[in-house]
């Protein structure tokens, strides 16, 4: 069990918790740790660290200490993808990425398990590209001393899912561009878009196969997408001709090559004329023109999904609406930002 004493009466006992020193600008860590048997001499320290009780060790106990409670949650919110590795430090520990990929949190799960109010886990967003090692959360139980039947039910739901939290891999994809628009493919303006795709390609290991100009034409649009399928093209990015223009009629051709489950519009912006779909189980997602001049677009927020496999349904894309506007800060620090953070 787990006694409070008089400091002066700690002598030859055992802590139940880290003493914590802090000395602005130089320190803060523990100055005792749990298990430390108090000694005569550590007496004054204690008092000028404001320590009159203290708790000490006696038996057994049906409560957990903060240390033993936080590697048990910590245990079940990793899932795939999601490591801990140091020991806790005053009851909380970090949650690391196991690899580069996409972040993925199960909000519902997550919330659930703050409400034991108790037990706490904190992360990063759901959808957040992380680098190996990267800390994407952490975990604590709240008090010193936690009921074994809290920690039981905070793991229960951790270990439900599979875990809270994962990091699923990202693919290194060989893109393929179309870029149509009879101002562009007859030469009356120059194309900027091809520059934009292939920084954002290339921050995701992907590679540009190719990039084809073509005119506002329905039969040459699908026939260039169906080209760059068959030469190895995994998927498939356009621009140009997503609007409600007359001429516009990217995804027309695309809908005429085939193009299976397409999806246009989104509640996001920048990005309202998004498109997104499949033609032979390649995917293929649209930039709108807004794309030119943004930093950031809807095409940010669902192109790390695909590269992880994810299918993109209306619902997730109707989740994006809240969270949805960016905020045209004059200078952009997406992704540290609110843009695209729906949950």
């Amino acid at each position: 069990m787990i006694q409070i004493v008089r400091v002066e009466q700690a002598v030859g006992q055992a802590l139940a918790h880290d003493i914590t020193e802090i000395r602005p600008g130089e320190f803060k860590g523990p100055a005792f740790k749990k298990g430390y048997v108090v000694k005569q001499n550590d007496i004054n320290k204690l008092i000028k660290l404001g320590k009159n009780h203290l708790y000490i060790i006696k038996g057994e106990t049906d409560l957990l200490h903060e240390d033993d409670a936080a590697e048990a949650l910590a245990t079940a919110l990793c899932g795939d993808g999601v490591y801990w590795k140091d020991l806790p430090r005053e009851g909380k520990i970090c949650l690391l990425a196991e690899r580069d990929g996409l972040f993925k949190v199960n909000v519902d799960a997550l919330n659930r398990f703050n409400e034991f109010g108790e037990v706490m886990c904190a992360t990063k967003h759901t959808y957040s590209v992380v680098k190996k090692d990267d800390q994407v959360g952490a975990t604590r139980a709240i008090p010193l001393l936690i009921g074994r039947s809290m920690i039981d039910g905070a793991v229960r739901i951790a270990k439900d899912c599979g875990g809270i939290l994962t990091t699923l891999p990202m693919r290194s994809v060989k893109a393929g561009v179309l870029i149509t628009g009879n101002e562009v493919y007859d030469g009356h303006i120059e194309d900027k878009f091809e520059s934009i795709i292939r920084k954002k390609v290339e921050a995701l290991h992907g590679t540009i196969m190719d990039v084809v100009f073509l005119p506002d034409d329905d039969e040459r649009i699908a026939e260039a997408a169906h080209k760059l399928i068959e030469h190895g093209a995994d998927i498939l990015i356009t621009t140009g001709g997503m609007s409600v223009d007359p001429d516009d009629r990217t995804r027309f051709g695309l809908q005429k090559a085939g193009a299976e489950g397409l999806l246009y519009g989104a509640a996001v912006l920048p990005g309202a004329m998004f498109m997104i779909a499949h033609l032979k189980n390649v995917p293929v997602l649209g930039i709108p023109a807004c794309g030119l001049f943004a930093a950031a677009t809807v095409f940010d927020l669902i192109y790390p999904r695909v590269l992880a496999g994810e299918t993109i349904t209306r619902k997730d894309i109707a989740r994006l609406g809240h969270g949805g506007m960016c905020l045209k800060c004059k200078i952009c620090n997406f992704p540290n930002c609110s843009f695209g953070k729906s949950n």
